[in-house]
């Protein structure tokens, strides 16, 4: 004990790592006490921390708040002395990134007590780190140590073969690095936004699935405000029940977190209540899932009141079972006289308070439902056909809206840039008309807690008398959105409505790959903003709507009047046959 009490007496020059002195007093100790020792340095050069491990590693103590600053080291350096000279191992480069520690020493003690090899790693700034990931290609380079699993590019580790021949001057050494680190591109935020890693598990899907996924996730992540700083996929047999990636991938991200800067760690998928509690324990960062995510676009995108209630439900039948692991004050509060006693707990009354509200979000909406069934029906009255755009997020479902009726509505190159449905006239010849309506967009894995909520919304499409399937044609993904919105349809029971196919964005492919796509999908070939098809379009919704019903009322008459024969100047027969260049569109 006097001679570990005595380490704290000792001071080393501020440009030196580690002198030969207080190298060879560790090692001494070190065999002595068989166990590994270790100190803190600050950059004064004196000792914070004195510590003794086992035999395998030392446990690093509290060490108190860092310095501020993103790109600011913690000011302590940690030099160890090693029993069986493993140099720098998986739980050092931990350390490392975690506590934001200058750096870490390694000194081998040999078996007399002196010092041998001697290893040191430091952490590198985000550019350095992705350039040695790609001089080193994809599979990575050798690891370091028993370092399986984690990303070494992220620091770099170098040897010295004798304290006594290392003269490197250790303050000119951590003022570059800490500057390098200010200097840092990737570390400096972009308008403020929050930094995210997005993390994906493949479990029944293969790879190549697994990483589209990831790619529309990260589109999520931009649209919702957020920057995307990394990405993670994991290959796996079976989810882990307590974090989904299990203990040792997580601390990976959260190393990565730290490195980067990040503060949110973002799943594709949906994580169970306890699987959230224990990844926000055990990383302190905030965490969302694919569900939440989603529900937080709506409710940026949501401006009506009805829009509004509807995330606001969604939001609340998705929180009501994980109310337990929100941070809540678990005190209980007493009654009066004849009261006392434990009360309700907080976690009671926050649930219990959001059954009322629930209740009376959905009363709101079922009213505003009825409304909207309302207006549906005088529509029917008066025999306006209605026809419902639907799809997949961003295929441009708004655009060809404003096309097809000369409106205005907004429409952005963002997912979920619609939210609330929008309706308007459009006319034919012989002063026919219909309502055209542009309705929510959907996407893989949609939330059903937004299916609930948004059901008198969705009823648009399920009263429709015809369907407009707008499928983005320049996306790799195509048929996966075109199964996405099939499943959908089936889910509201709106699968056997007439549905013509639109592919937009035509004009983004070549006249080959228009052909090819034709020929193979059948459908109709139109781009939004150039018009292009958009003639053919009108034709095949004047057809499907007027002609379709016009051949209906005509076999039901000859029904009725034994095939007499009917004059009817109104009749839906007469309807004249479409102009070479089709009708044309006129808001209304």
């Amino acid at each position: 004990m006097k001679s570990l009490k005595a380490l704290y007496e000792r001071r080393l020059p501020q440009d030196r790592f580690v002198t030969p002195e207080l190298a060879r007093r560790l090692t001494e100790l070190a065999r002595e006490l068989h166990r590994q020792l270790g100190v803190t340095v600050d950059r004064v050069g004196f000792i914070e921390h004195v510590i003794v491990g086992d035999a395998h590693q030392v446990f690093i103590p509290d060490l108190g708040r860092s310095r501020a600053g993103e790109a600011r080291f913690r000011g302590l350096r940690l030099i160890v002395a090693q029993l069986r000279g493993e140099g720098i191992t998986k739980d050092n480069l931990t350390d490392l990134g975690l506590l934001r520690l200058d750096t870490i020493v390694t000194i081998a003690a040999g078996i007399d007590g002196l010092p041998g090899d001697i290893e040191y790693a430091y952490a590198l700034p985000p550019e350095e780190a992705r350039a040695a990931r790609e001089a080193l290609g994809e599979g990575g380079g050798a690891k370091i140590g028993d370092n399986k699993g984690l990303d070494d590019t992220m620091f770099r580790v170098e040897k010295r073969p004798s304290v006594h021949r290392w003269e490197e001057d250790y303050k000119a050494f951590i003022d570059d690095l800490e500057a390098r680190f200010t200097r840092s591109g990737a570390l400096k935020r972009v308008d403020g936004r929050q930094r995210a890693i997005l993390v994906a598990v493949s479990l029944n899907q293969s790879a190549q699935e697994a990483r589209l996924s990831l790619e529309e996730l990260e589109r999520l992540t931009t649209t919702a405000g957020l920057e995307v700083v990394d990405r993670a996929l994991q290959v796996r047999r079976e989810a882990d029940n307590r974090t989904l990636i299990g203990k040792g991938k997580l601390q990976e991200l959260l190393l990565k977190a730290m490195h980067l800067g990040a503060e949110v760690l973002i799943f594709d998928g949906e994580l169970s209540p306890s699987q959230l509690r224990n990844i926000a324990t055990e990383t302190e960062l905030a965490v969302l899932d694919r569900t939440q995510l989603i529900l937080d676009i709506f409710a940026q995108r949501a401006t009506t009141r009805e829009g509004k209630l509807q995330v606001e439900l969604a939001q609340l039948r998705y929180r009501k079972p994980r109310l337990a692991i929100m941070p809540t004050a678990m005190s209980r509060l007493t009654g009066g006289i004849g009261g006392r006693g434990p009360g309700e707990t907080k976690l009671e009354i926050n649930r219990r308070r959001a059954d009322e509200r629930l209740d009376r979000v959905a009363a709101q909406l079922k009213e505003l439902g009825r409304q909207r069934g309302r207006r549906r029906d005088r529509r029917k009255r008066v025999n306006l056909p209605l026809v419902a755009i639907c799809g997949y997020t961003n295929a441009g479902k708004s655009t060809l809206l404003n096309t097809m009726t000369n409106a205005k509505v907004d429409a952005e190159d963002k997912l979920f840039a619609t939210l609330d449905p929008t309706s308007r006239r459009m006319r034919f010849p012989e002063e026919r008309e219909v309502i055209l309506t542009d309705t929510v967009g959907f996407i893989r894995r949609l939330p059903k807690e937004l299916i609930e909520a948004f059901r008198s919304t969705l009823e648009e499409v399920v009263e429709a008398d015809l369907l407009l399937h707008v499928v983005d044609a320049a996306s790799d993904e195509k048929d996966v959105h075109m199964r996405e919105v099939d499943r959908v349809l089936k889910q509201l029971d709106a699968h056997e409505i007439p549905r013509v196919v639109v592919f937009n964005k035509a004009d983004q492919l070549s006249p080959e790959a228009q052909a090819d796509l034709q020929q193979e999908r059948g459908g109709l070939l139109v781009s939004a903003l150039t018009r292009e098809g958009l003639d053919t379009l009108l034709v095949e919704v004047e057809r499907q709507i007027f002609r379709d019903r016009a051949a209906k009322a005509k076999s039901a008459q000859h029904d009725d009047q034994d095939d007499e024969e009917i004059i009817d100047p109104e009749s839906w027969d007469d309807l004249p046959a479409p102009a070479a260049d089709g009708p044309s569109p006129s808001g209304g």
